[in-house]
């Protein structure tokens, strides 16, 4: 028979385990897309301002695909920024989860707000 061209994994995001399939072969790729997204999300719990878990989950993907775009914009004017432990251009392997800079939380606090916009005044996150 054929060799499946994916496989299950099971990974822990915030202490919840999710199972999850990947590509033979991609394993690392994802482990280290899990650790990114379980780090961005710790720090968003970890402020203390959202509980709800879907929210979290929001603000992270808002906050990563910031950062993501960021690279992208500084890689294509090819000057790259360095990376600075839990700088807005930080990984999620560069430095251990610190508190965050008051720029980090003005950039929380924007993105909950426009957030809170779009879910209009029924539903607000802070």
């Amino acid at each position: 028979m054929n060799k499946p061209a994916s496989k299950q994994i099971e990974v822990q995001i915030m202490g919840q385990s999710y199972l999850l399939a990947c590509p033979v072969g991609g394993e690392s790729s994802l482990l280290d897309a899990v650790e990114r997204v379980d780090t961005a999300m710790c720090r968003i719990r970890d402020t203390g301002k959202v509980k709800a878990r879907d929210r979290i989950a929001v603000l992270a993907s808002l906050n990563l695909a910031f950062e993501l775009s960021q690279k992208e914009t500084t890689s294509q004017n090819a000057a790259p920024a360095p990376i600075h432990g839990n700088g807005p251009n930080a990984s999620a392997s560069d430095a251990p989860a610190a508190p965050m800079s008051a720029q980090e939380q003005a950039r929380i606090d924007h993105l909950m707000r426009r957030i809170d916009q779009a879910l209009g005044n029924n539903n607000p996150l802070i």
